[in-house]
């Protein structure tokens, strides 16, 4: 249907085809966001969704992680040391990161944590946003500056009784190797006084890269360590540096073994998880000597070395 203007031309229909117009002499007040970090996500944590989720979870996503990530599994009777709710802190190398991390939690920690994730990833957009609300219990974290909103809604989670799952890196690595790490998870362990889970998941990265090649199946390590909390008088970014520490830590012992790891790590000696200072081909070459590398490709051999190891 062609809309006519006030001399019967073709023209712009007015309303109520199109907005009002605004009286001049009135402000404008800003509109209201309702995506990114301003999205409420509240609808995520009642009940009917609660359960629909739950549903989801235990019946697809979990068994579809289990296929396509074959983890083993380190470490989850630590989760015990803790009560919850618990701040998991794990290093971030691809979206398959968090689906697995949820598979292996415990089934009453599962249904109880919520996902710290990038406001302007996963919220950009509303039907994204109701997506990753809905079927990971995502809430929305700003990235790239210190957002009020943010803090707040993840402790006061933490506070109600929710785990939180969050990347201190930010973003996945491009490589395989860490990101250095920021602090809104030691931020939120000194503020709310919740213990922190940290996490290394190994493996992930050469299933689902960041950029490159689509979904592979192979073979994955989730490895939980001891729950941490900050010293007397150790602020937010000295545990936080602390947390790194642990987490790359738990990265080299998955590419060695656990003594001479431990021995590395008393002495000071760890190797940084943020890989060697080289080039992108070096870098990736000793990324390939990972050991969920070589459980992935050559199955057999590395099974008779973590048997002697074990």
């Amino acid at each position: 249907m062609t809309v006519r203007g006030r001399r019967g031309a073709p023209g712009r229909a007015g309303f109520p085809w199109s907005a009002p117009t605004w009286p001049a002499g009135l402000d404008r007040p800003a509109p209201e966001r309702e995506v990114g970090a301003d999205y409420d996500t509240a609808w995520a944590r009642r009940y009917p969704a609660r359960l629909a989720r739950a549903v989801v979870v235990d019946n697809v996503t979990r068994p579809l992680a289990h296929v396509v990530a074959s983890p083993r599994v380190e470490g989850v009777e630590l989760l015990s040391l803790a009560e919850a709710p618990v701040i998991l802190a794990a290093n971030h190398a691809s979206h398959l990161d968090t689906p697995l991390l949820l598979s292996v939690l415990p089934t009453g920690l599962r249904h109880r944590t919520v996902v710290a994730a990038a406001a302007d990833h996963f919220f950009d957009r509303r039907w994204k946003a109701h997506l990753w609300a809905g079927v990971l219990n995502a809430v929305p974290i700003d990235r790239h500056r210190v957002n009020r909103r943010s803090a707040d809604l993840a402790a006061g989670l933490l506070e109600e009784g929710w785990s939180l799952v969050i990347f201190p890196e930010g973003g996945r690595s491009p490589d395989g190797w860490f990101q250095a790490f920021r602090g809104g998870a030691a931020y939120l362990a000194v503020r709310t006084g919740r213990p922190v889970v940290p996490v290394h998941l190994a493996g992930t990265w050469r299933l689902l890269p960041k950029e490159g090649r689509g979904l592979r199946r192979g073979r994955t390590t989730v490895r939980f360590g001891t729950p941490m909390r900050p010293d007397d008088g150790e602020d937010a970014r000295r545990f936080g540096a602390r947390i790194e520490r642990t987490i790359a830590a738990m990265a080299d012992e998955a590419s060695s073994d656990w003594w001479s790891a431990r021995r590395r790590a008393a002495a000071g000696t760890t190797p940084p998880g943020t890989g060697p200072d080289a080039s992108p081909w070096r870098r990736a070459w000793a990324l390939g000597t990972d050991p969920s590398v070589a459980e992935r490709d050559e199955p057999g051999r590395w099974a008779v070395r973590r048997r002697r190891r074990d």
